[in-house]
């Protein structure tokens, strides 16, 4: 059995936290494509980092095979898209409570790119430290491997954050900062944290509808990683689908308020009307669901946006939503978005009705679904 501290057979520049689905069948995904198509040669190891016992077995079969199916099924472009791909982006993965001191010295010596996709609450640090043998949270394994790469004179990385959170790349860095403060790290060291590392907020939208057993996924076809333009900033591959960007707000805007806001106000009318279908695609095809949704974007969200962005650019997204919602493959359950409506209102639909009021724009069918308030 190889000693802990032994090198990892691997010299993959992108080290990934997270074996979760979605970066399976999205990050993953991508990376494969680009090294597929010669555009990049960039490969990733995987980093297993929660207690859970079922993301331990996972890591275990990305060891040892390093490939996997991912179906893509769905509509885009108006094109019906059925077919199922072999991701083989993935050159090793480990288990960091098994291999830490081998992952800190591949951090040191290969790493140039990290990309995390961690639960809801990943950046919770807690009670966590730093300079515990192996933090427990991921702010604290990323302290203590950047603090590990600098005590070794070398230059910083970029950080490709992507979980759904405002601002995720510098909600990070301040929580880095934070705990290395707190836990009494050198002021050089925060100095380099901020000025040699690159902190790129991210955008992520990829429906990943379900798992393949015993590994792999099932995806949409639409994907998209928009990634904040930055000084020095590394990309991971070259695909059409990751975008560099000079502002985030436009997409996430659009991803908010058309996209989010129309599941919300779908799950709206689907309870008005006593639940009568399951799904989404299902939703799709009652014209008294569809057609509501429509006029109101058509009537009510995309004139308010407009204000902001450009109208050509809310309408391709409105169309390009429409579509996804129409996925004849897709089982997105209508139960499922509803859960927290109350709570997903206030943010995907309040703002737009607020906008729409400094504006003098009258959106009757918002303030409905908003159960009257205005």
């Amino acid at each position: 059995m190889s000693s802990p501290t032994e090198a990892l057979d691997s010299d993959a520049s992108i080290v990934q936290f997270g074996t979760g689905r979605f970066l399976l069948a999205h990050v993953d995904a991508l990376v494969s494509e680009s090294l597929a198509s010669g555009a990049s040669s960039r490969r990733l190891l995987v980093v297993q980092s929660s207690p859970r016992e079922e993301g331990k077995r996972k890591a275990r079969l990305l060891a040892a095979q390093q490939r996997y199916p991912l179906r893509i099924r769905g509509r885009r472009d108006g094109v019906e898209i059925d077919r199922e791909q072999t991701v083989d982006s993935i050159d090793a993965c480990v288990i960091a409570a098994e291999r830490w001191q081998a992952l800190t010295r591949h951090v040191v010596e290969h790493a140039e790119i990290i990309v995390s996709n961690t639960a809801d609450d990943g950046f919770e640090v807690g009670a966590d430290s730093s300079l515990n043998p192996l933090p427990t949270s991921y702010p604290g394994k990323l302290t203590q491997l950047l603090r590990a790469r600098f005590d070794a004179g070398r230059d910083g990385l970029t950080l490709l954050p992507c979980e759904l959170i405002e601002h995720n790349a510098q909600e990070l860095l301040a929580r880095v900062i934070r705990l290395a403060r707190h836990d009494g790290h050198p002021e050089a060291f925060i100095d380099w944290l901020q000025t040699r590392c690159v902190w790129a907020d991210t955008l992520v939208d990829r429906i990943v509808s379900a798992p393949l057993e015993p590994l792999g996924a099932i995806a949409e076809p639409y994907a998209l990683w928009a990634i904040a333009r930055r000084p020095g900033l590394t990309l991971p591959c070259v695909h059409a689908d990751v975008e560099v960007v000079d502002d985030l707000r436009p997409a996430m805007l659009r991803k908010l308020h058309i996209l989010n806001l129309a599941h919300s106000v779908l799950v709206h009318h689907w309870q008005r009307l006593g639940q009568p279908v399951a799904t989404v695609r299902e939703a799709m095809q009652r014209d008294e669901l569809s057609e509501p949704l429509r006029a109101l974007l058509d009537d009510e969200v995309l004139p308010t946006l407009a204000a902001e962005l450009p109208l050509d650019d809310l309408e391709r997204y409105r169309d390009v939503t429409l579509e996804r919602f129409a996925n004849p493959f897709l089982d997105h359950r209508l139960a499922d978005i509803a859960q927290h409506h109350a709570t997903k209102l206030e943010r995907r639909v309040r703002p737009v009705v607020e906008r729409a009021a400094r504006q003098g724009r009258q959106v009757p069918g918002l303030i409905d679904a908003l159960g009257g308030a205005s």
